[in-house]
């Protein structure tokens, strides 16, 4: 198991740090702020194998890039995977969901206004797979409401299981994180997570699979909690500003 410190900066806040973060070395992870100093983890090898290029045309709406994630709060969120520009991240998250290491794993680190932080087994926010550490694959997605970005540590290529689900833009994250993919329904369920640094109660990914493996949601009795999603339609375009379709 790797564990490294995954936080968020001041940068992303667009903040000053408070000054209990003046006791942890200074990091650019969007969960890192809220995390307890720790050692840094030793240097490990990163993924960096050449993946193929792939159009837009070919995986937009394609099951194979899209992925599901069943949460406690009722429902189902759909993502639309980006691999035209993060394959790598893409390949990791379809790896690891197909695996069942999402499974069960909760959001523990959620802020109000900016974004909720899950993919950490231990749901310390130090947590994170074998596999070895991803290669910054930075690009020109912006974080928008409902963008799905990669947590990392200090190094831009410490990104390992991680990931962050924007709930309101946070454009001083472009460029720092690895944006992988976008949630193109379910967007309600999203925001019905308990919030928290952490969370007094962890809401959860109940299930993670690739609509391609045609994963049934689980029975309504495993997707509630005492906070249940508001009726609330998904995000759209107009209330983005900006289009779904890459």
């Amino acid at each position: 198991m790797i564990i490294r410190p995954m936080v968020l900066t001041a940068l992303a806040f667009g903040l000053a740090l408070p000054a209990m973060a003046q006791e942890a070395p200074a990091t650019t992870d969007p969960v890192a702020a809220a995390a307890p100093a720790t050692e840094a983890a030793p240097a490990t090898d990163t993924a960096t194998e050449a993946a193929p290029t792939i159009k837009p045309e070919q995986y937009l709406g394609n099951p194979e890039y899209m992925l599901n994630l069943d949460l406690s709060t009722g429902g189902r969120v759909v993502v639309q995977l980006y691999p035209d520009v993060a394959p790598h991240h893409v390949e990791r998250v379809k790896q690891l969901a197909r695996a069942g290491f999402y499974d069960g794993v909760k959001f523990h680190r959620v802020i109000d206004g900016f974004m909720a932080q899950t993919g950490d087994p231990t749901a310390t926010g130090q947590g994170g797979s074998e596999l070895p550490d991803l290669k910054a694959e930075f690009n020109d997605t912006p974080h928008l409401r409902g963008t799905v970005s990669m947590a990392r540590a200090q190094s831009p290529d410490s990104a390992n299981s991680q990931f962050f689900i924007m709930l309101q833009p946070r454009f001083s994250l472009d460029h720092n994180y690895t944006a992988f993919g976008r949630v193109v329904s379910g967007m309600q369920f999203v925001d019905a997570v308990h919030k928290g640094e952490p969370p007094a109660v962890m809401s959860r990914m109940v299930q993670v699979s690739v609509a391609a493996d045609n994963k049934p949601m689980p029975p309504a009795s495993m997707l509630t909690e005492d906070q249940p999603a508001k009726p609330a339609t998904d995000i759209t375009a107009d209330q983005l500003n900006a289009p779904i379709q890459r």
